[in-house]
Formats: C-alpha cells, structure tokens, sequence
C-alpha cells in the first residue's frame, strides 16, 4: 500500500511537468524488489500531487518554490527496503527538477512513513485485478 503525495509551490506549475511527474514516481515504486520478488503489490500504488496555491518558503521571494514528497507504506517491511525506495524517488525528484534548481532556489524534500495497520480500512479490488494479469 504505498501512496506517495507530492505537494508543490504554484510557481512550479508552469514548468515542472507535475503531469509528466506522476507515472514516473510510479514506476520507481513498481520496480522496488526485494529478494527478487516486488515490494510493493501494484494494486496498492498511488501517486498524486497537489499545488500549494498559498505558501511562504524562506523570505518570501516570489522565484523560490518547494516540492515535498511524502510516502506512505505499510507497516512491516526493513529499514533498508524503506531506504532504498526512498533514495529512488529522491532520485527522480531530483532529476526531474534539476533544471528549475539550477535556475531558482527551489527545496526538495521527501519523507517515507509507515500505517498502522490498527488506524487504516481498505476496500480494494485491484489486486485481485493485477493478479488475473
């Protein structure tokens, strides 16, 4: 179950190819293997961004943006398995803005947490979708 929310200034929106963005992040978690087996069932992955249309990053200067991406996965799995899936999408982040942080002051941050099992509900019908595949 790993949903990955990106947030992102406004003024990144003209140029930062959210859209381009979303399957890309997707694909990094579609790829996470662990002793050859994925990690993460592909019934499970969401990625989705929202703009930030009111924001304040360092003094306020209207060129400065942030992107911060958060993913949420299910509980259970080492911290290296978690390591390794966050330092491939900071990879991506990276990459995919490296031309607006050379151009701009731009933050980029991502941070990778666990559900509990105890607080969470499911109604899913995607696995069972990928599975007949």
């Amino acid at each position: 179950m790993p949903h990955l929310v990106v947030e992102y200034s406004a003024n990144l929106a003209a140029a930062g190819d959210i859209a381009g963005l979303m399957p890309k992040l997707a694909r990094v978690l579609r790829d996470q293997r662990a002793d050859g087996k994925a990690v993460y069932p592909i019934g499970g992955i969401r990625v989705r961004a929202y703009e930030a249309r009111d924001y304040c990053v360092a003094d306020g200067a209207p060129d400065i943006g942030f992107v911060h991406a958060s993913l949420k996965v299910g509980a259970g799995r080492p911290a290296e398995t978690l390591r390794a899936t966050g330092d491939a999408l900071f990879a991506v982040l990276k990459e995919h803005f490296a031309a607006a942080f050379a151009a701009r002051g731009l933050a980029i941050s991502l941070e990778v947490g666990e559900f509990s099992e105890a607080g969470t509900w499911k109604h899913n019908n995607l696995h069972a979708r990928f599975a007949r595949t």
